[in-house]
C-alpha cells in the first residue's frame, strides 16, 4: 500500500513539475495580483517590474519550493499524522515571510492558486474533493507552521 502510494505521489509530483516547467501557473504575477492586488509587492524580484514575468527564474524557483514542501507536507500527513518542518528552515522562512510583509491572505492566494495548477496537472477526470482536501490540508499545516514563525518572529523583535 505505501510503496504504491510513494509510487503514485512521484508520479504524479514529476507530472506538476513537468507542469512547472512549462508554466508554473500558480505563482505567476497575473494570478497572484488578480486575487491580491499589491500581492505582487511580495517578492523583491517582482516590485519594480510592471510585466508579467512568466520566465522570472526566481518566481520559477519559489513556485518550485513552494510544491515541494506541500509534497514534503502531505507525505508526512500519510505517514506521521503530523507535519515537522526543520527549525533551521522555519527560521528562515519565518524572517523571510515577515521581511517580504506576507499577511494571511496571501497564504491564501497561495493556496487556492496551488491547487489550480494541481488540478490542472492531474486532469479533472482525477481530480476530486477528497484529493483537493488532502492537498488543502497538507499546504494548511505547512502554512501554520509558517506562521507560528511568523509570530515568533514579531515577538522576539517586539
Amino acid at each position: 500500500m505505501r510503496d504504491g502510494f510513494h509510487r503514485e505521489a512521484r508520479r504524479v509530483g514529476e507530472r506538476i513539475m513537468g507542469g512547472f516547467e512549462a508554466r508554473y501557473s500558480f505563482l505567476t504575477p497575473a494570478c497572484v495580483s488578480f486575487h491580491s492586488p499589491g500581492a505582487k509587492n511580495m517578492f523583491s524580484f517582482l516590485r519594480e517590474s510592471e510585466e508579467i514575468p512568466q520566465n522570472n527564474p526566481k518566481l520559477k524557483a519559489h513556485a518550485v519550493k513552494v510544491f515541494k514542501m506541500t509534497c514534503e507536507s502531505a507525505i508526512q500527513l500519510r505517514e506521521k499524522g503530523e507535519v515537522v518542518v526543520a527549525d533551521t528552515t522555519l527560521k528562515y522562512l519565518g524572517t523571510v515571510h515577515v521581511k517580504s510583509g506576507v499577511k494571511d491572505p496571501h497564504f491564501e492566494v497561495v493556496k487556492e492558486a496551488l491547487l489550480r495548477t494541481i488540478e490542472e496537472a492531474i486532469g479533472e477526470e482525477k481530480w476530486n474533493e477528497e484529493m483537493k482536501n488532502a492537498w488543502g490540508e497538507a499546504y494548511d499545516q505547512l502554512a501554520e507552521a509558517i506562521k507560528a514563525e511568523m509570530k515568533n518572529h514579531h515577538d522576539e523583535t517586539a
